[in-house]
């Protein structure tokens, strides 16, 4: 992979919990405009990876560079700032508010105004406002989820909750969309909508990175795989590469592949 075309850049990468090692000297060069995914067994270190890029831990040891500038010591509201946002295992959705007002949440990193503004009610609130309304509502409209637009989203189907996340988490107008297990709970039906609408984001020139335990999802939409283990890289390659992996196939497995030929 080109260095001069990657946008997030992990070099030897340690996060320890007391005498865990949770993730081990990991190495990633996810590149602008790919769509990358992280997969391992349970407990492997994919989500830790996520919260130590999205600030939410700090690394032990290693740099994360984002565009070409370190990010280690950047703070979560930061991170969305920079350009980077995520999804979450569960979903974190305010439940009591519609599907739109919960995008317009995702705006804010984007759309500023001050306190006086709040205050006073002047122009510029009035006109981040409309801005705010503009974005929440093309979103809603491009992912095919305008019916949806007052719904409250604590009544929606589960699968329909995860994409208005992941709607949110466009929202913030990010380069690289981060999502922990978006199929997570989906019918193959809802998987599938799920894949064309990453295909959609990637097409929109968002970088996605994701984890993933779908392996219909992962193969079928992923250009580039890397597998974790015990919090180590153990492979990395392309769907056809991971599947003839034989460490990949003996951590899945839980067996040594070899010896059982």
């Amino acid at each position: 992979m080109a260095e001069n075309n990657s946008l997030l850049t992990i070099k030897n990468l340690t996060k320890r919990f007391g005498g865990l090692t949770a993730v081990c000297a990991f190495d990633l060069s996810v590149n602008k405009n790919e769509i990358a995914a992280i997969i391992g067994p349970n407990g492997s270190g994919k989500t830790t990876i996520f919260n130590l890029i999205s600030c939410f831990y700090r690394p032990d040891e290693g740099d994360i560079h984002f565009m070409g500038n370190s990010i280690n010591n950047l703070s979560p509201p930061q991170i969305c700032q920079t350009g980077i946002g995520r999804t979450f295992q569960t979903t974190r959705l305010f439940k009591h508010l519609s599907v739109i007002e919960n995008l317009k949440v995702g705006t804010h990193t984007r759309i500023r105004y001050r306190f006086w503004d709040e205050l006073l009610k002047t122009h510029r609130l009035t006109q981040s406002e409309i801005r705010m309304e503009k974005l929440a509502h093309d979103l809603l409209e491009e992912f095919g989820l305008k019916k949806y637009t007052h719904a409250i989203a604590g009544n929606l189907p589960y699968g329909l909750q995860r994409m208005v996340e992941i709607l949110r988490a466009l929202a913030s107008s990010p380069r690289l969309l981060m999502l922990d297990e978006p199929a997570a709970g989906m019918n193959p039906q809802e998987a599938q909508n799920l894949m064309g609408i990453v295909d959609q984001i990637r097409e929109k020139g968002i970088t996605v990175l994701l984890v993933e335990h779908n392996m219909d999802v992962v193969m079928e939409i992923s250009e580039r795989i890397v597998v974790l283990n015990y919090g180590k890289k153990i492979a990395e390659g392309n769907a056809e590469e991971i599947q003839k992996n034989p460490e990949v196939i003996a951590a899945y497995l839980g067996e040594d592949v070899e010896n059982n030929t």
